[in-house]
């Protein structure tokens, strides 16, 4: 059996592949929502995860369904889930491959690349007092407690989940500072989106093509809008492709 973190769209993609070449596949995501967008795309063919799986317990899960290869297409900041996927793989002797989507070109002079969460909020409280959150909300917490931010106005763009928008109320933020909506999203809705909460700098991450992030790029620079860039986490991945085709091949052998 095949196992695959699948938190993506990217990697639901792959689950749909691999299926269609008739192999068993079991595959993780983050929330039971995910796991829903994953029974959708791939009906009842797939064996889904949805709970959390530290080092011990994927170290369990693989044993326990005699799983032959990997596949981590997680979220290209998931850092910690792949670094416990590599470990893994290496103890029990299972082939990795990491799926990569590419990057966002960054062709707009007022984007500002930094490294962590913490270097975000520093960099957008110096260039505007409003500031638009769309980095999820797993991280939300940095940026309402960031010291740096005190001062700020902030917006978050989050999933639509009950959880999610708990999550958010509960860091203080009200209804008019929660944008809940399902995307990847066009310039044009990002711009009115913006335009609309009033956005002075946004932050975001380069989640590539399929994460939205050159609509994002666009819209902002539609508007002269000084965007933060959270950088991706740099891992020595054993084995990369950007390409599904070299995944289904890598499967194959």
């Amino acid at each position: 059996m095949i196992f695959v973190l699948a938190g993506t769209q990217d990697g639901r993609e792959i689950v749909r592949l691999l299926l269609e070449q008739g192999h068993d596949v079991a595959a993780s995501v983050v929330s039971s929502y995910g796991g829903e967008l994953l029974a959708h795309a791939c009906g009842q063919r797939c064996l889904i995860n949805d709970k959390p799986l530290d080092e011990e317990a994927l170290k369990d899960y693989l044993q326990e369904h005699d799983i032959r290869l990997l596949v981590d297409a997680s979220h290209p900041y998931a850092a910690n889930v792949s670094r416990n996927a590599i470990a893994v793989c290496q103890a029990l002797s299972i082939p990795y491959i990491r799926y990569e989507r590419d990057l966002s070109k960054l062709d707009y002079d007022r984007i500002t690349v930094v490294h962590s969460y913490e270097e975000a909020a520093q960099a957008a409280a110096a260039l505007g007092k409003k500031i638009f959150l769309t980095t999820g909300s797993r991280n939300l917490d940095k940026f309402v407690h960031s010291p740096d931010l005190k001062d700020c106005e902030l917006t978050a763009r989050v999933l639509p989940t009950a959880e999610v928008i708990g999550l958010c109320e509960s860091l203080g933020l009200d209804a008019g500072h929660i944008v809940a909506l399902q995307g990847p999203f066009s310039q044009e809705l990002n711009r009115e989106l913006f335009r609309k909460y009033g956005a002075e700098v946004i932050i975001t991450k380069n989640s590539g093509t399929i994460g939205g992030t050159d609509t994002k790029f666009a819209a902002a620079a539609a508007l002269n809008l000084p965007i933060v860039l959270i950088d991706r986490p740099k891992l020595n991945y054993p084995c990369i492709t950007h390409d599904y085709a070299e995944v289904l091949a890598f499967a194959k052998q």
